[in-house]
């Protein structure tokens, strides 16, 4: 019996890409990928949605919801009236924005990502936090099933919502399989960036304060004091922007430090393909995508132990605390294990492939039905 399947991607505002997207979106590229008539599904999107998701607007039917335009009360309004109606007919829904509305559906899946204002409340507003500290435990009890991208996000929902081990299951990250094949040549992004004889290191990250972009600043004064060592930070300027270009100044590193904004897929490939390490001191992840990427693009990782890092990283980067001295060794270490830690990343990699990804939520649709 085919089983109908809604997924709910009002949340998701076309043309944006964010870890929370990118997961789940590729977990339903790998559904589409194993499913042989099984699940019969319907994305409901926002306008433009097939413009910017074109793979996945001819995998599956979609039905345009009204525009909210990014206002998310409007959203919440939406998913309470016009996604209620429209949630009737399935056997399943699917909420991948970390809440469910209201009337849900009969039988939901609902996908968290993180809890990270439960670890660092102070990176979200007052009205956000009052907001998800109200509805995600009430989207967490009424839901069938609860996924994760992590054994790490599983056992913290288990631990602070006091609920049962088989509820939540864990989907794991998809990598897609085409990651890098586009890559910017080293040479045109290193006469672009004038980096001609550089080593690079690549944090490729928004910069919200969590993503700890300040303490590579500090080892790169400290202790990564080779002047042929340059730091090339790319992503989106968060919360922590303002901070961070001013610490650069104050330590200066302004000829060691090469901010770039949000750069296209082909230019981030490139940078991870052409860095001696790509350097991840980030606070907390949920998942931590780019750790991975680089692995599958044979890029040596370095990576803090905070939250899901030192189980996706597993053995196949080098994972330390957050503390300067751990760290000042870390490239001559890196250096001396290149080649078993290039080998072992893509061993990883192949791991959280995109079918696997698919694979997963298919299991998980059958456990919520």
């Amino acid at each position: 019996m085919t089983l109908r399947v809604g997924v709910n991607l009002l949340w998701l505002r076309s043309g944006q890409v964010g870890g929370s997207q990118e997961y789940l979106l590729r977990q339903l590229t790998g559904l589409h990928e194993i499913n042989n008539n099984e699940f019969d599904v319907t994305l409901f999107v926002q306008p433009g949605f097939a413009k910017n998701h074109m793979q996945l607007a001819q995998a599956f039917k979609f039905v345009e919801a009204p525009s909210h335009r990014g206002i998310r009360v409007l959203r919440i309004l939406l998913e309470q009236t016009w996604l209620a109606v429209k949630a009737r007919k399935f056997d399943l829904m699917h909420h991948g924005g970390g809440t469910m509305p209201l009337f849900a559906g009969r039988r939901t899946v609902l996908t968290i990502h993180d809890v990270q204002y439960l670890s660092f409340p102070e990176n979200f507003s007052r009205a956000r936090l009052s907001y998800l500290r109200k509805v995600v435990p009430r989207s967490i009890t009424r839901a069938s099933i609860v996924s994760t991208p992590s054994e790490y996000v599983r056992q913290k929902l288990i631990t602070e919502f006091a609920i049962s081990p088989a509820k939540v299951k864990v989907v794991r990250h998809g990598i897609d399989e085409q990651l890098g094949k586009a890559a910017t040549s080293e040479q045109d992004l290193r006469q672009r960036l004038r980096i001609e004889n550089k080593d690079v290191l690549f944090l490729p990250a928004v910069t919200h304060p969590h993503k700890n972009h300040k303490f590579l600043l500090q080892l790169m004064k400290t202790h990564w004091v080779d002047k042929n060592l340059v730091l090339v930070c790319a992503g989106g300027k968060g919360r922590g922007e303002v901070d961070f270009m001013r610490e650069i100044r104050r330590l200066n590193l302004d000829e060691r430090v090469i901010r770039l904004d949000r750069v296209v897929d082909e230019d981030r490939d490139g940078l991870l393909k052409l860095a001696i390490a790509m350097v991840f001191p980030s606070l907390y992840e949920g998942f931590g995508a780019p750790v991975i990427e680089a692995m599958q693009l044979g890029t040596a990782v370095i990576s803090s132990d905070c939250a899901a890092l030192p189980e996706v990283v597993g053995d196949a980067g080098i994972v330390l605390p957050l503390d300067l001295k751990l760290w000042a060794n870390a490239l001559e270490t890196l250096a001396s294990r290149r080649d078993s830690l290039t080998a072992a990343g893509r061993i990883r990699a192949a791991h959280f492939s995109v079918s696997n990804s698919g694979t997963d939520l298919a299991q998980i649709y059958r456990a919520a039905i």
